[in-house]
């Protein structure tokens, strides 16, 4: 049987292996995922999925304009 990882752990994958240095934006993390080859519809999915995990103190949810994500373990 073959695990399929959640979307919020390709997210954390790929923005992990990108090794960046400040928060991103949904844009940018989308930018990530396309050239990861990850399927994503939009920033919107992504902002949706991460604004989730933003109550388990998982994402770091920067309310600037527009909206940044680092990840708890400081990516």
């Amino acid at each position: 049987m073959r695990f399929r990882r959640s979307e919020f752990e390709r997210i954390r994958a790929v923005c992990a292996d990108a090794d960046a240095d400040e928060p991103l934006t949904a844009r940018e993390i989308l930018a990530l995922l396309e050239e990861s080859g990850e399927g994503f519809d939009s920033a919107h999915q992504v902002a949706t999925v991460l604004g989730r995990r933003a109550d388990t103190d998982e994402v770091e949810v920067i309310r600037e304009q527009p909206y940044k994500y680092r990840f708890a373990d400081g990516s």
